[in-house]
C-alpha cells in the first residue's frame, strides 16, 4: 500500500516535464542534471584547493605566533566572512532547489500542501545535490575562506616584517612605461575627476560583492561543477600568490606614497576606503593588539586585477554566453583603469596581477581536467549528478506489489 505522496510522485514522474529523470517536452524545461568531475579530478582539485588553504592559513598562524600579533577574521561591510560566505552559498542552494520543487507540483493540486512541498524539495535536493557533488562544493568554499583569511592576515603582518618600501622604484617604472608621464594624471586629464570618479568607484567597490557572490554562483549554478571548482581553486591560488608577491616587492601604492597626485578627485566610496585604510594602518602600527583592525595596504601585485582577470578568462575559456563574456571583460578593463585612476596600484602591479591570474587559471585547469577543451566536459558514469540518484528515487517510489 502506498501513501498519497508516493502515488503523486509516480504521477509526477509520468506526466510532469520538471520531474527528475523524465524526458522534456516543448512546454517546459526538465530538471537539469549537473556534471560532476571524475573521482580522479575531484581528488586532485580538492587536494590543490585544500592544500593551498592549509599552507596559506598555516603560514598566517606561524606569523601570528612569531610576531605576537593575533589572527583576525577580516570583516567587510556585508558582515563577517565566516557568516557571509556560508549564507551566500545557502541562499544560492535554496534558489536552485525551491523553484524546481514548486514547479514539480504544478498541475497537481492534491499535492499542494506543506508536506507535499517538503517531499518535493527533498527529492529535488537528493537528485541535484548528491554527496559526491555537495562535498566538493563545501570543501571548496571552506578552502576559499581559509585561504582568504590567511591572505588577509599575512597582509596585516607585512609592515612588521618589511620596514622598507619599493614605492620609489615602482614610481620610476610607472614613468618609464607611460613614456615619462604620470599614468594617474593622464587618466585624470582624459576622464576627468568628477563623474568618472564615481563610475570607477562603483566598479572598484563592486569587487567586494562580486568575489563572494561569484564563488557561490560558480559552484551552484554553473552546469559543469568542474568549471566552478576550477574557478574557486584559481581564486585560492590568487590569494596565496598575491600574499607572496607582497613580501617579494613590498610597496604601499601611489595613493599612499604620492597622496598629492589624487587630492583633486571627487570624494567617493573609494577615497573614503583609502582614508580608512591609512587610519587602520596607523592604528595597527601603534598597537597591533587593537581588536578588529587590520592593515590592508599593499600594492604589488594587484589582487583586484588578478581575480577579475581570472574570472574573465575562465568565462571566456568555457564559452559562456557572449553577453556574459563581454560584461566580464568590460568589468576587467574598468577595474584596471580604477586601480591606476585612484592610485591603488602601479602599472607593473596590474601586469603582475594578470600574470598571477594566468598562472592560477592554468593550475586550476590542470587540477579539474579542463586543460584540453574547457568548454566541453566528457561525461561518464561518474559525471552526471542526479542520474543514478533519480533512478534510485524512482525505484523507492514504485508501489510495493
Amino acid at each position: 500500500m502506498t501513501s498519497p505522496w508516493t502515488r503523486g510522485a509516480l504521477r509526477l514522474g509520468q506526466n510532469d516535464p520538471m520531474a527528475l529523470g523524465t524526458p522534456p517536452d516543448a512546454s517546459a524545461p526538465p530538471v537539469a542534471t549537473v556534471e560532476v568531475p571524475s573521482r580522479r579530478h575531484r581528488h586532485r582539485v580538492l587536494l590543490l584547493a585544500a592544500g593551498t588553504a592549509a599552507i596559506t592559513g598555516g603560514l598566517a598562524v606561524i606569523g601570528s605566533v612569531a610576531l605576537g600579533i593575533p589572527m583576525r577574521d577580516p570583516d567587510g561591510f556585508l558582515g563577517p566572512g565566516w557568516v557571509r560566505m556560508p549564507a551566500i552559498v545557502a541562499i544560492c542552494l535554496l534558489i536552485d532547489v525551491l523553484p524546481r520543487a514548486a514547479w514539480r507540483l504544478r498541475g497537481h493540486p492534491d499535492l499542494r500542501s506543506p508536506r507535499g512541498f517538503v517531499e518535493s524539495v527533498r527529492d529535488v535536493a537528493v537528485a541535484r545535490w548528491p554527496w559526491r557533488r555537495l562535498v566538493p562544493v563545501l570543501v571548496a568554499v571552506a578552502s576559499f575562506y581559509i585561504t582568504y583569511v590567511g591572505y588577509r592576515n599575512l597582509k596585516n603582518f607585512l609592515p612588521f616584517i618589511h620596514e622598507g618600501s619599493q614605492d620609489l622604484a615602482l614610481v620610476a617604472s610607472d614613468r618609464l612605461l607611460a613614456f615619462g608621464n604620470n599614468p594617474a594624471e593622464v587618466l585624470h586629464a582624459v576622464l576627468g575627476t568628477g563623474f568618472s570618479a564615481h563610475v570607477l568607484s562603483f566598479v572598484y567597490m563592486g569587487y567586494l560583492i562580486f568575489v563572494p557572490v561569484s564563488v557561490a554562483v560558480a559552484l551552484i549554478f554553473w552546469k559543469h561543477l568542474s568549471h566552478g571548482l576550477w574557478y574557486v581553486t584559481a581564486l585560492c591560488l590568487n590569494w596565496a600568490l598575491g600574499a607572496a608577491s607582497y613580501y617579494l616587492i613590498p610597496a604601499s601604492g601611489p595613493f599612499y606614497a604620492l597622496p598629492w597626485d589624487f587630492s583633486d578627485l571627487s570624494r567617493t566610496d573609494v577615497t573614503g576606503l583609502q582614508a580608512a585604510l591609512v587610519r587602520n594602518r596607523s592604528i595597527v602600527m601603534a598597537d597591533p593588539d587593537v581588536s578588529g583592525t587590520v592593515s590592508g595596504i599593499a600594492a604589488f601585485a594587484s589582487l583586484h586585477v588578478s581575480v577579475v582577470f581570472t574570472a574573465a578568462l575562465i568565462v571566456q575559456l568555457i564559452r559562456m554566453p557572449k553577453l556574459v563574456r563581454r560584461a566580464m571583460w568590460t568589468f576587467f578593463v574598468l577595474t584596471v583603469l580604477a586601480t591606476i585612476y585612484f592610485g591603488w596600484h602601479y602599472i607593473v602591479d596590474d601586469l603582475a596581477g594578470m600574470a598571477i591570474g594566468g598562472i592560477a587559471v592554468w593550475a586550476g585547469a590542470w587540477a579539474t581536467g579542463n586543460l584540453r577543451d574547457p568548454s566541453k566536459r566528457p561525461e561518464d558514469e561518474d559525471d552526471v549528478a542526479g542520474s543514478a540518484d533519480a533512478v534510485e528515487a524512482r525505484r523507492r517510489a514504485a508501489p510495493v506489489a
